[in-house]
């Protein structure tokens, strides 16, 4: 949920018709020499003293973090409301998610070793800072101990008005905005067909992603019954812009009709002389013949599109790259091992053909059945042909290897980007998530203890 960083010109082109939006969607196809990588990873902050969540403002504090990235390394701000809300340098951007998760959007790079180097930067950076203010940084799919009371709310004007609207659509929306974290890969395509293929698969896999990086065992002090809560959340947050999309399986599936999905999907916000305008529940395509009743007469520019875009949440969502959306933060080995599965399943013409072949006879309802399995079965979920999560981990892994074998895309060391599955196929042997491992430790070692997981698992 990137914001914008620059209002709405309001002497922008105004879009005249559909096929201008389809364009737009079609102005992503990339040639595959051009494809990249964009890793974006979503974390805790947090007070040692007291294991607080980390406030917006004071000595050792969101503003604090982002001053020092702003002071010590070179970040550029990004202020709204006379707030500063994010940064950015060099393609990457640093953004505040509504409870004040601290998100990286790296920059669109050519390899997982760059991406995992990236992510190695941007830690360090963050641990330099942190450390000496008493701040960590914890990567679990949902936040363990506090309450949603206790969680800040960051200043930036889209949340208030997502907040707002968030109890009308669904019992869970607020638990999404402020106490969850994700792990997203932004990865390109060359064509149409090319893009129905990959939003295919992806879709068709998202569960298994789910299953593997599942990481939210714990809300409230306690386990909550789930293996992946964050999973469980969007279930129930707001079903006119989440899910599995199963019409992207139908005949004749393209860009025209995922823009009818987008224009169907109510709008948020629009952006105006600097303010976030509440259209929440309003229609695009209202919008689009200038029966916005909030702005009447007027018509919308491509970036009120691209905002509008940015405010639906499937698994997998499409703009001018796919965004795979299923899974929960972890650790660092696991961001990078994370961008490196979808990469070799979808950047290797090979690779995505054999993990289509294991996915094009499932029907939207067992797409479905696996998304709500793997929330609390893990690898242990059910999948169609009698077999497990666990076995289609296994072989999807084996796919995803030879998808970056032939990528053939070498370090300093000669070594390929292979060895960044090499946790997940521990995950798939064992049959063990990383959030049933969580659990051991807290029945086992740590007698129930659940500070246990910051000492463990912060950055």
């Amino acid at each position: 949920m990137t914001t914008p960083t620059s209002d709405i010109d309001e002497a922008s082109p105004r879009i005249s018709g559909k096929t201008e939006l389809v364009e737009h969607l079609e102005g992503g196809n990339k040639p595959k020499t051009d494809w990249r990588i964009g890793t974006e990873h979503e974390k805790f902050g947090f007070l040692w003293d007291g294991l607080r969540p980390l406030p917006y403002e004071g000595k050792a504090s969101v503003l604090a973090m982002l001053e020092g990235l702003r002071d010590r390394f070179g970040w550029e701000p990004i202020v709204e409301g006379g707030h500063l809300i994010g940064l950015k340098k060099n393609g990457a951007s640093v953004s505040l998610e509504p409870g004040g998760q601290f998100e990286l959007s790296g920059a669109p790079l050519e390899t997982i070793h760059q991406t995992c180097t990236e992510v190695g930067q941007h830690l360090s950076e963050v641990r330099e800072l942190a450390e000496p203010l008493g701040i960590g940084f914890l990567g679990l799919g949902a936040s363990p101990i506090w309450s949603l009371a206790e969680t800040p709310v960051m200043p930036k004007g889209r949340y208030k008005i997502m907040t707002a609207y968030m109890d009308k659509v669904g019992r869970l929306g607020r638990q999404m905005m402020f106490r969850t974290c994700t792990v997203q890969a932004n990865l390109d395509f060359s064509s149409e067909a090319d893009m129905v293929q990959k939003l295919r698969v992806s879709l068709a896999l998202q569960p298994l992603g789910t299953a593997l990086f599942a990481n939210s065992p714990f809300i409230d002090g306690r386990p909550n019954g789930f293996l992946s809560y964050r999973s469980q959340i969007w279930t129930d947050t707001d079903p006119d812009r989440s899910g599995m999309l199963p019409f992207a399986f139908e005949s004749g599936f393209g860009f025209e009709q995922y823009v009818d999905y987008a224009l169907d999907v109510p709008m948020y916000f629009v952006r105006r002389g600097g303010q976030y305008l509440d259209a929440s529940g309003l229609s695009f395509r209202d919008f689009m013949d200038g029966k916005l009743p909030i702005l009447p007469g007027e018509r919308p520019a491509m970036d009120d599109f691209a905002d509008h875009l940015s405010t639906i949440f499937p698994e997998v969502r499409l703009k001018r790259f796919l965004e795979m959306r299923g899974s929960d933060a972890g650790p660092w080995d696991r961001l990078c091992a994370f961008s490196g599965f979808w990469t070799g399943i979808l950047y290797s013409q090979s690779a995505l053909d054999a993990a289509w072949d294991l996915v094009k006879d499932w029907t939207a309802p067992e797409r479905e059945a696996m998304r709500q399995g793997v929330r609390t079965l893990g690898l242990k979920t059910p999948i169609p042909g009698g077999r497990s999560m666990q076995d289609l981990a296994k072989q999807v892994l084996e796919i995803s290897g030879a998808g970056l074998r032939d990528r053939r895309q070498l370090n300093a060391a000669g070594d390929d980007e292979t060895g960044f599955l090499s946790g997940l196929h521990e995950i798939a042997a064992s049959g063990l998530t990383p959030a049933e491992r969580l659990l051991q430790r807290y029945h086992g070692p740590w007698n129930r203890d659940l500070t246990k997981v910051f000492a463990e698992e912060a950055y």
